[in-house]
């Protein structure tokens, strides 16, 4: 099963949104996902709903405690199972540095909580900038999915993630395979289409044919504790969604 991690380094573009219904369309497949909030900021733990307060049985205990993963999980109805955030994350990248251990300890947390529990699709939310939560991200997928609203700043975000991804090339020793997502997109700008096309004239084939519209469903729904497909169904953005979901498992990155 693949290991996903949704991330870009700009905020605003729709990873959290887009962990959660993916997610929600992957267990409507009957593939019930893990997720993991890697963020500091917390949004899809709070999306949850029941996430819990107490440091200890967040994402953190496994970085301070040595907890394991599966000691961790939240079930979700209708969305998977979640390993939710913690404020604390922050002080990750200042406690532990970014030495090989540290960099590789989601993934060997992972590789432990497979064995246990049998593989699912695990989908990562990253935090919107490059340090040690990021990097542990990265050193465990085997794919990155990168959200590019569409705007001009969003644009050159996705540029810099290129450039992030293969500097890390030689470390990794394999070239993360990655797939980038128009979202926000609106038919009626110009801007919608011409950041379409400089991101096809740059990434070619990487850039998802599915692009996730604006859509006023998409944006109410997270506030609601609910993904798009419980909150409507019918709505552009869940239908958008479930062809993401469809385009990206045909092409066995999810």
């Amino acid at each position: 099963m693949p290991r996903l991690a949704i991330f870009n380094q700009k905020g605003g573009v729709g990873k959290t949104t887009t962990t959660l219904n993916l997610a929600a369309a992957s267990i409507r497949h009957n593939r019930p996902p893990l997720l993991l909030d890697l963020d500091p900021q917390g949004h899809l733990s709070s999306i949850h709903g029941g996430a819990p307060n107490q440091v200890e049985h967040t994402l953190y205990s496994f970085y301070q405690d040595n907890r394991p993963l599966g000691d961790l999980e939240l079930p979700w109805p209708e969305i998977g199972t979640l390993i939710p955030s913690h404020q604390q994350l922050i002080k990750v990248d200042s406690i532990y540095g970014k030495g090989p251990t540290i960099l590789n300890k989601l993934r060997l947390g992972l590789n432990h909580l497979e064995e246990s529990k049998g593989e699912r699709v695990t989908l990562i939310d990253c935090c919107p900038y490059v340090g040690v939560l990021a990097l542990n991200a990265i050193f465990a997928v085997e794919r990155v999915l990168i959200p590019v609203s569409t705007d001009f700043l969003s644009l050159q975000a996705a540029f810099h993630m290129a450039r992030t991804l293969d500097i890390l090339e030689p470390v990794l020793k394999r070239r993360v395979a990655r797939r980038y997502v128009l979202t926000r997109f609106d038919r009626r700008r110009r801007m919608s289409e011409d950041i379409r096309q400089r991101l096809c004239a740059a990434f070619g084939d990487e850039v998802c044919r599915t692009a996730i519209s604006e859509n006023v469903a998409v944006a109410e729904s997270p506030s609601l504790n609910q993904d798009v497909f419980t909150h409507a169904f019918a709505s552009n953005g869940a239908q958008d969604y479930l062809a993401l979901h469809d385009e990206l498992r045909g092409s066995n990155f999810l």
